[in-house]
């Protein structure tokens, strides 16, 4: 399977760029880097034997990889020219200014309101009081001040 991988990755590799390098990482992902348009595409076993999980990312300017901004399930047996047209699609995606779909867990979270006034709201002056009530009961209960 990871010498599968790695020949689809090497194929892939010669569509997409005429510079490249093709390596496997400590987790043991493939991972086709582009140094000159600073990318990086890993590709890994998908959750089916036929399916292959395609990432994107940018390489930052000293040279290390930043996390993956995109990814795609591909099935195996496609052709290298529709996993290329996946990765073009990745790829175009983690451009600098580029729109592409929201980020997970962003997505559907409502942003919050803006404060407006006064800082301290009623119910921390509830509190207050409170706490200002039982101090005070207590003295009273133990030196007897207000008596």
């Amino acid at each position: 399977m990871s010498a599968q991988l790695r020949d689809i990755a090497s194929e892939l590799a010669a569509v997409l760029w005429r510079e490249h390098t093709v390596y496997r990482d400590r987790s043991g992902e493939v991972v086709i880097r582009g140094d000159h348009v600073q990318r990086w595409i890993s590709l890994s076993s998908g959750a089916g034997a036929d399916e292959v999980l395609l990432r994107a990312g940018r390489i930052l300017d000293g040279g290390t990889t930043a996390p993956a901004r995109c990814e795609a399930i591909a099935r195996r047996s496609a052709g290298t020219g529709e996993l290329a047209t996946v990765c073009r699609r990745l790829l175009a995606e983690t451009a600098p200014g580029a729109t592409g779909a929201p980020r997970p867990g962003r997505a559907g979270r409502p942003r919050r309101p803006r404060r407006t006034g006064r800082h301290t709201g009623w119910a921390s002056w509830l509190v207050v009081v409170c706490v200002v009530g039982l101090v005070a009961y207590y003295l009273q209960l133990t030196r007897g001040v207000f008596s």
